[in-house]
């Protein structure tokens, strides 16, 4: 077994939109620390912003821009750390951004169940950055901020000048009550994100226990589904009915089990379907034929009352129906030819991989044409006052007519904070805009960054 010793430490750094992940990011990368440190980050957006925000970084910087990393990235992950170790020669330690919508659970995971990254990895521990202005809402309203905050290993309270004494102490308890274990620092209210490095990095192991204790099901592998069931079906006419849910649709797998069968053979099942649900299926009408197959099925269930499915089963045997939420979220019920209710021999649910809130998206703004600042300053000041409370995150680079520096805007919510990148150069003017909330009014943001246009 490798000696931990030889174990290149990693650091997984999360926080929900807007804490301040880059400042401290670019705290690390800048300070004089001696150490040499890789960092992999990733977006959500469709424009990448953030590698040119991370600042004087001649470390390897990995842009992983297809999505969240906790629920589509995550064998990029792997890939790309064990890209890293064929030049293990040129850093000391690995710091993983997350996107502020990620579930920090599955990028720990990886170092847990796969016996390669456990034995050449250590998880250092994971730092979730804090709002204490915005906390209070976005841990109200986001399951992705509960979770940050309760797998840490040191949660730091960040933008503490923007709240009172009494209201930092009040967002430090209610931290507090979420995770009694991690260590809590408080940023200088005089500069963001800035606490001493070594309260961040070299904490010492990320604690396998308390994850267990929060999430029993950590170390299982996340699926894109919910339940496998295993049925002894004979031959002939099923019907497959359902009731309404909490989704309009539901995907489902139906397929023949294996001959002999493995020790668990639910988790076998599972992972033969595991690569189904990523198809891009048409969904199938109520009424519609099914058929036991190796491959995704999506059922229309849009619309009230129950919806019934004829499933032609043609030789008699055992049968897994894998379904993407729980049976009973849709009073799923399966009858034989002659009606009767089927039940299943053997069941199991899943450890599900989350999903974002549908209602949560991105928009991705941009030009090479500059912008006027005076238009562009009104009709964001506009856009704030109409759907600053939907905006969880704003960011990117702004070109200004008259103006040489590459201006960087970020803001959460209402507020906005403005600086300068330096001098364009030889880089290309253009302006790239990201706007990161729940249901945005897509066509008034595109309307009104196009009228900013300069003449």
């Amino acid at each position: 077994m490798t000696d931990t010793n030889d174990k290149v430490p990693v650091t997984v750094l999360t926080g929900f939109l807007g804490a301040g992940k880059t400042t401290l990011l670019n705290r690390i990368l800048t300070e004089n620390h001696g150490q040499r440190i890789a960092v992999i980050e990733n977006e959500f957006g469709e424009i990448g912003v953030d590698q040119e925000l991370v600042i004087n970084a001649e470390e390897e910087i990995f842009e992983m821009n297809n999505g969240c990393i906790c629920c589509t990235v995550r064998g990029d992950l792997i890939r790309i750390l064990g890209s890293l170790m064929k030049r293990r020669d040129r850093f000391d330690r690995i710091v993983v951004e997350t996107t502020g919508m990620a579930n920090p659970g599955p990028v720990a995971q990886t170092f847990f169940v796969d016996d390669d990254m456990r034995e050449r990895f250590a998880l250092d521990g994971i730092v979730t950055l804090v709002d204490a202005r915005h906390f209070g809402q976005q841990v109200d309203a986001n399951e992705e901020a509960r979770e940050q905050v309760a797998f840490a290993d040191v949660i730091v309270l960040n933008k503490t000048d923007l709240v009172t004494a009494t209201e930092l102490e009040a967002v430090e308890r209610r931290v507090r009550a979420m995770n009694a274990l991690a260590r809590i620092v408080r940023s200088d209210p005089a500069a963001r994100a800035a606490v001493p490095v070594d309260s961040v990095l070299g904490i010492g192991g990320f604690d396998l226990s308390r994850a267990l204790e929060y999430k029993p099901t950590f170390l299982e592998p996340e699926y894109p589904f919910e339940w496998a069931g295993r049925f002894d079906l004979a031959a002939g006419r099923h019907e497959l009915v359902l009731g309404e849910g909490p989704d309009p649709d539901m995907g489902l797998a139906l397929f023949p089990a294996p001959p002999v069968e493995a020790e668990d053979p639910a988790r076998v099942a599972a992972e033969r379907a595991f690569k189904w649900f990523a198809e891009d299926v048409e969904a199938n009408a109520p009424g519609t034929l099914l058929r036991p197959a190796e491959s995704l099925a999506i059922l229309d269930l849009q619309g009230t009352g129950s919806k019934r499915f004829p499933v032609q089963v043609d030789a008699p045997g055992r049968y897994w129906l894998v379904t993407q939420h729980l049976p009973e979220e849709f009073a799923l019920a399966l009858h034989d030819p002659q009606g009767r209710p089927v039940r299943p021999g053997l069941e199991r649910a899943f450890a599900a991989g989350h999903t974002h809130d549908d209602e949560v998206g991105s928009i991705s703004l941009e030009t090479e044409e500059p912008l006027d600042p005076r238009r562009f300053s009104d009709w964001l000041s506009r856009e704030l006052q109409a759907q600053g409370a939907s905006i969880y995150r704003m960011k990117g680079f702004l070109n200004f007519k008259g103006v040489d520096q590459r201006v960087v805007i970020q803001g959460v919510h209402m507020l906005t904070d403005n600086t300068t990148l330096g001098p364009w150069g030889e880089k290309p003017r253009r302006t790239q805009l990201v706007f990161i909330g729940r249901n945005l009014d897509t066509q008034a943001l595109i309307d009104g960054f196009d009228a900013c246009l300069a003449d």
